[in-house]
Order: structure tokens, then sequence, then C-alpha cells
């Protein structure tokens, strides 16, 4: 008789042969963080230089006691939903923040990043609309078009003439509109998204443009709204999401639009509906880190220096870099194996990145993912490109030890 965990044979080979080379990189455990930089696995200290946290603003002080007052005035949880147990003052005063910020009428906020494109593309798309999503997209998007009863098609990533192509293809929908989704920076790549070319062939086919910023909301734009800001289209953006688990150093996430009726879907949105509402600290650091995300101009600026100069070192050492320099930087390996033997001698040399394998990476990529923040200094760059730099020169030794232990039993 077949198990029901027979079909994750393939794999459990792949973890139990990442576990021969090395620990489980997809399951880290810190026994301690000890700022935005650093953290601390065992007695090792470690420079962290994977975690997204890309204003640096998790150790914030003022994030810090709002959301230690929040506990103290409202306790550590919400208990249910916004629909069942009602809103929170703090709820509706984060969406109203984000809205102003944003230029638009209208905001919802979510207890997860992941949830808020669940519920927003699953509610806004209906049985004759039409969904064209890019073809990196994340894997909450591509979810959330799975809730909908919407056709989906896919185009070619980054290519606003593929899109154009395939609008026209498509031509009118009868009874149904298009719904293009796109996201400012990709989150394994790095990649910026020509979020105004993407505007002009959504709107010239009378389709709404969807862009996910949670990896940009923040880090770009002169008051750190993300790429469309960026571009100077903002206020032609039909719907933005983004996280608070990034630039807004929390838990959660926000979904705006620029049209006021976006507010009927909130009595619609299932993930919205019977999700318990984001707990009051969350919330509380959320808000408090939206005007630092406004007032943050020297964290931006620092930013994308130290994102310029890592890009710049990792390049002159002849690594395979896949986009040009922000502040996701992915170097592209040859293979998983090679990716997490090289990921397991940076963590033991103190440096902690992501391991990006697929199905989760485009291109069926096999990446070491770097995230830098606004934290990170001069030095701390300069230790990661050290570590690259020795990387790079016990990689000879080290295929020669991957190829003994994957050869053992």
């Amino acid at each position: 008789m077949s198990s029901l965990f027979d079909k994750y044979a393939p794999l459990q080979t792949r973890v139990d042969m990442m576990m021969k080379i090395g620990q489980d990189a997809l399951g880290v455990q810190f026994d301690d963080i000890l700022d935005a930089t650093r953290g601390r696995i065992g007695n090792r200290e470690i420079l962290l230089a994977g975690t997204n946290n890309y204003l640096g603003l998790t150790f914030d002080e003022d994030c810090m006691k709002a959301a230690q007052k929040a506990v103290e005035s409202h306790g550590t949880g919400t208990t249910g939903s916004r629909v069942a147990n009602g809103s929170y003052a703090e709820h509706i005063d984060l969406e109203k923040a984000l809205a102003d910020h944003l230029g638009m009428p209208s905001c919802i906020v979510f207890t997860t990043g992941y949830q808020t494109n669940l519920a927003a593309i699953a509610g806004l798309a209906g049985d004759k609309d039409v969904i064209f999503m890019d073809a990196d997209a994340h894997a909450c998007i591509i979810d959330g078009t799975r809730l909908t009863g919407a056709s989906t098609i896919r185009f070619r990533h980054n290519s606003p003439e593929d899109l154009d192509k395939r609008l026209k293809r498509r031509g009118e929908i009868e009874g149904g509109n298009a719904l293009v989704v796109i996201e400012g920076m990709y989150s394994m790549f790095g990649d910026i998204a020509p979020v105004d070319e993407f505007v002009d062939v959504t709107h010239r086919h009378g389709g709404y443009l969807y862009i996910d910023e949670a990896h940009s909301y923040g880090v770009f734009g002169p008051t750190g709204c993300g790429i469309a800001e960026e571009q100077g289209v903002l206020d032609k953006i039909d719907f933005i999401s983004g996280t608070f688990s990034k630039s807004l150093a929390s838990v959660g996430g926000f979904c705006a639009s620029r049209h006021k009726e976006f507010e009927i879907t909130r009595k619609i949105m299932r993930p919205y509906m019977f999700t318990a509402s984001a707990t009051p600290s969350n919330i509380a650091a959320a808000r408090a880190a939206v005007e630092k995300v406004k007032a943050g101009g020297h964290l931006r600026s620092n930013l994308k220096e130290r994102a310029q100069q890592l890009h710049a070192g990792l390049k002159e050492m002849g690594y395979d870099l896949c986009a040009d320099a922000s502040p996701v930087i992915a170097v592209r390996r040859p293979n998983e194996a090679v990716a997490a033997m090289e990921w397991n001698w940076l963590i033991e040399n103190g440096v902690y990145v992501n391991l990006a394998v697929p199905p989760g990476t485009p291109q069926s990529s096999s990446l070491l993912r770097i995230s830098l923040s606004a934290a990170h200094t001069e030095e701390n760059i300069n230790a990661i490109l050290k570590a690259f730099g020795e990387l790079k020169s016990a990689q000879g030794e080290m295929m020669q030890n991957m190829a003994a232990k994957l050869a053992a039993e």
C-alpha cells in the first residue's frame, strides 16, 4: 500500500543530499538575534546578509517602544478576525497612514504579506475576468490566482512588449476585465520592473495594474513608496500591495487602491474575513515604521551605496550576478549541490546568506541570495566580500570534500 508521503520521495532525496553536505540551509536556528545585522549560533557571531531587513528598523527604538506600549495597552492578540471581533483603532489608523503615504483613498491591512496577495487578487478577479501575470511572479501571487475563477495568462518576465501582444491577442473580455499583476523589485534576482511601461500598456488596453511592492516599499522613491514612485507613476497604479515584514520591521501586509470602491472587497475576501487580525504589537510597530520610511532618505541612500559596493566587488571577483545593483544581490551557482556546499562554507565562516533553489527560483536557478540592510556599514560589506573572496579560493578543496561526502553512505 502506498503512503500519503510517497509523492515527496524526490524532495526527500534532495534534503538527504543537503544534509550529507552540511546542515539544513532551509531550517537554520539562530540562538540569538543581536541587532539588525548580527546573530548568534552557539558561540559564533554571524553577520546577517539574508534577512530582508532593508531599512534595519527591527531594533529601532521608536518601533520597539510602540510595540511594547501596544502589548501593555491591548494585550498580546486580537483572538479573531476584524469581521467577527471588530477593528482596533490602531488597525484603522495604520490603514489611513498607509493610504495617505501612497496618496490613495483606500487601504486594507492584512495579517501577513502572503495573505495580502492571496486575499486581494482572489477578491478582485471574478469568473469572467482574465489575470495577466508576470512569469516570475511570487508564490503568493500564483496562489491568489488559483483561488479565483479567472483565466490566467503568463507573459515574459519584465516584458511590456510581450504583455502588449498577449492583451491584443486576448482582445476584448466579454463581461469582464483584465487584471495585470507585476512586482516592483523581484525577490529572488533583485531585478526592477519597468513599471512606467507596464502602466502605459495596461491602461491602453483598458486593464487594471496591480503591483506588489513587498521588496521595494521603503527602499525606492523620494518618500519610500516604491518603484512606482521612483518611476513617477504612483498615481496611475490601480492596486499596490506590500508587506510589513521587510522595510516595516513587523509582520502583516496591506493593499491600497486609487479606486475607493476597493473597500467593498472587505466583505468578500475570505483570507481577510476568516483570519485573526494582526496583533496590537505588530500593528503598532508597523505604524511607527511608516514614519521612519517617510523620513528615511538617509537610510535609502546608505542602502543604495552598500548595494553598489557589494555588487561591484562581487562582479570584480568574477561572480555571475543575476541583475544590476539593488538591495537584493543573487549570485548564480552551477547547481544545487555546489550552492549548498558554498552556503555551508559561508555560514561556518560567519556570513549568513539565503540558499535559494528550485522550484522557488526563476529559470530553475541555484542561488546564494544576499539581501542588504541600511544598517550594514562599509566594513560589513568588506567582510562579506572578504568571505566570498576566500570562498572562491577554497572551492577546489570544497569540491573534493563534497564528492567524498556524497559518495559516502
